[in-house]
Order: structure tokens, then C-alpha cells, then sequence
């Protein structure tokens, strides 16, 4: 059964889309991935979500060499259409396990390759820390989801990854792209595809209870 939490008071979310102040329910979602138009689309920022299916792990290295790769009119190894990358690169795995620790990597460091994989259709990100204006922009316009994972909570998260297969750039070692198969693998939405920016949206939210607090004392 999904599971409701309240939005933070005032939904910021409706503020930022030029709407009245109204009540928002932030969920619990599970989808599949590769990652749908309809299930980006349903997606809003704050929500909870659990992901099942196939994703691939990228880092700079990675992005640096596919964006090279694509100067020179060449195919990338990987289909991006739809698809979700997770900025990661993973510790050695044990013997019983698919992989090591993986926890996020801060996304900022692809913000100047990302707008061109998300105009080649990749659906999905999933980092942590905030992202470029040019990145949001992007996301809007190819209606498209960054998603968070919880730093450092590596050996947490690398307990949805069930397995993990180098597909690419094996020389690049941990920063290889890796296809992963994962199950109910915890993320939170932080820009969604109407642009709604989770960090942006906390701030506010900030601002005006201290506002509030602010105007109680006064009185």
C-alpha cells in the first residue's frame, strides 16, 4: 500500500507552478525501469520512489568519452532512450555480492554533458547535491526526472542491486558503465519534469516559517 506523507506546509511545489496555495500529498512510488514517459510525467518533486529494472551507472569519465564519442558522429554504447544512469562507481564487491559499496556521486560534476544525453532521450538521473540551471532546462524540455539517492549509505543502497555487468569503457575501472538490474532501489524525485526543484522548494519553505515565527513574535 502507498504510503502518504504531507507536503511541506504551503506547497511550494503549487507556488512555483503560479498556483494558489493548496494541499499536496508527496507518495510512494514504484516504478520499472527502463522509465516510461507516463511514469516521468507522473512523477512530482518530494516523492518517495522505488525503482525495479535495468539502469546503468556513469560518471565524468564516462560522460566525458560518450560526448567524445558522439563529436566524432559515432553511436554511443548505450541506447539513452528512456533510459536512467546512475552517477555511481561502485567499490570491489565481495564474493557473495554483485558489487561494493555503491553510493551517489554529487551530479554537479556532469552538469556539462548531461543536457546533450537527456536531448538523446535518457529518461532518468539519479545523484545527489543540486544541478545547473542548463540541466533543469533540459530536463523540462525533454520531460525528464532527476532523481536523489542518501549519500553515504553506499553499502545500504547496493542491497537493491541484485546484479551488475560491465558494458562499456572497462578501462575506465570503477568508472566503467555498468548495466545494473536492481529491485525496489530507493531514490527521492528532486526536479521533476515540470521543472519543480526539491532544493529550491525546501528553501522556500524555510523562508517562510521563519517568516511565520518571525510575525508570531511581532504580535
Amino acid at each position: 500500500m502507498d504510503r502518504h506523507i504531507k507536503a511541506p506546509t504551503g506547497s511550494s511545489t503549487a507556488k512555483l507552478n503560479g498556483e494558489n496555495k493548496q494541499e499536496k500529498t508527496n507518495m510512494d512510488r514504484h516504478i520499472k525501469a527502463p522509465l516510461t514517459d507516463e511514469d516521468a510525467g507522473s512523477l512530482r518533486s518530494g516523492d518517495y520512489v522505488y525503482i525495479t529494472g535495468t539502469i546503468y551507472t556513469a560518471r565524468d569519465a564516462a560522460h566525458l568519452r560518450m560526448c567524445e564519442t558522439l563529436d566524432r558522429a559515432e553511436p554511443l554504447p548505450v541506447d539513452m532512450a528512456n533510459n536512467i544512469i546512475y552517477y555511481m562507481g561502485p567499490s570491489p564487491a565481495r564474493e557473495d555480492r554483485p558489487i561494493g559499496s555503491a553510493g551517489p556521486t554529487t551530479a554537479s560534476r556532469m552538469d556539462k554533458y548531461a543536457p546533450r544525453l537527456l536531448d538523446l532521450g535518457l529518461k532518468g538521473m539519479i545523484g545527489k547535491g543540486k544541478r545547473s540551471d542548463a540541466v533543469k532546462e533540459a530536463i523540462v524540455r525533454n520531460k525528464a526526472v532527476y532523481f536523489a539517492a542518501v549519500g553515504g549509505a553506499g553499502a545500504l543502497l547496493s542491497r537493491s542491486i541484485t546484479a551488475s555487468e560491465v558494458v562499456a569503457y572497462d578501462d575506465l575501472g570503477t568508472e566503467a558503465i555498468r548495466r545494473l538490474e536492481v529491485v525496489d532501489f530507493p531514490v527521492i524525485v528532486v526536479i521533476d519534469a515540470e521543472g519543480n526543484d526539491l532544493y529550491e522548494i525546501a528553501v522556500e519553505e524555510y523562508r517562510e516559517e521563519q517568516g511565520n515565527q518571525t510575525e508570531n513574535i511581532i504580535r
